[in-house]
């Protein structure tokens, strides 16, 4: 039971709530690997944790790459002699309408927000059943489970997400655990890939009015890892009560 010691690789995790979760996991004893494609923001995120005297790494992760999810599984196993959690945190919400025609912010949705996952996962497996024991975490979101416009191709993928945690959930014996949770408006820099300029807008009103900080949600991710060995946390929903 608990967080010390545990040797967790997080993904997207410059920013937002990847950045918080890797703060708050080192805080309580955590050896983290951080990923994400931002090389600079990971260094000076590694270089707080260890002032702080915390464990800490990072590898440049592009999850659109199968070979850099297994670089970064590699390099926790290295460091820490085991792999105990993957946190499946990167994604980006370049939303608009269908009508907008913004085909390639639907690609980059796919391959990152599904793809990404999915090449954790088959980067985390191989590692979970040698040692008879891990624990899969998938970031989804609020926006699958209340389908609103522009939100479309990113609800689907993140739906998507949560179909196959769901599955890998099932097919998982006692040594695997595989948890979801789904963040609502979180204060991040969400907005930031958003290339409809009208829909950027309206997004930054929306969270500027209700967000809560990405340390809520990195305390829920936490929660579900620390856990006993026998306990499983399979779905967590942490949104702002001002959310509909």
């Amino acid at each position: 039971m608990g967080i010390a010691g545990k040797v967790i690789a997080i993904t997207g995790a410059s920013s937002g709530i990847g950045r918080a979760a890797a703060r708050l996991l080192a805080e309580r004893g955590a050896l983290v690997v951080l990923g994400a494609r931002r090389e600079d923001r990971l260094a000076a995120i590694v270089d707080d944790i260890t002032a702080a005297g915390g464990k800490a790494m990072y590898r440049a992760t592009d999850v659109r790459r199968r070979e850099d999810l297994e670089a970064l599984v590699e390099q926790a196993v290295r460091w820490g002699g085991r792999l105990d959690v993957i946190i499946n945190n990167a994604g980006i919400g370049p939303i608009s309408r269908f009508d907008a025609l913004r085909v390639d912010d639907w690609d980059a949705m796919i391959d990152i927000n599904l793809r990404g996952t999915l090449y954790g996962i088959a980067a985390a497996l191989p590692v979970f059943q040698r040692q008879g024991s891990g624990h899969v975490v998938n970031v989804v979101s609020t926006a699958g489970l209340k389908i609103l416009p522009t939100m479309g191709v990113y609800a689907a993928t993140k739906n998507a997400v949560r179909t196959l945690t769901e599955a890998l959930r099932q097919e998982s014996g006692p040594g695997l655990r595989v948890s979801e949770v789904s963040p609502g408006i979180v204060s991040t820099d969400f907005g930031d890939s958003i290339t409809d300029p009208g829909v950027r807008e309206a997004m930054g009103r929306r969270v500027a009015g209700v967000a809560i900080p990405p340390e809520a949600v990195a305390r829920a991710i936490a929660f579900a890892i620390e856990q006993p060995d026998d306990v499983e946390v399979g779905s967590l929903v942490v949104r702002p009560t001002a959310q509909d």
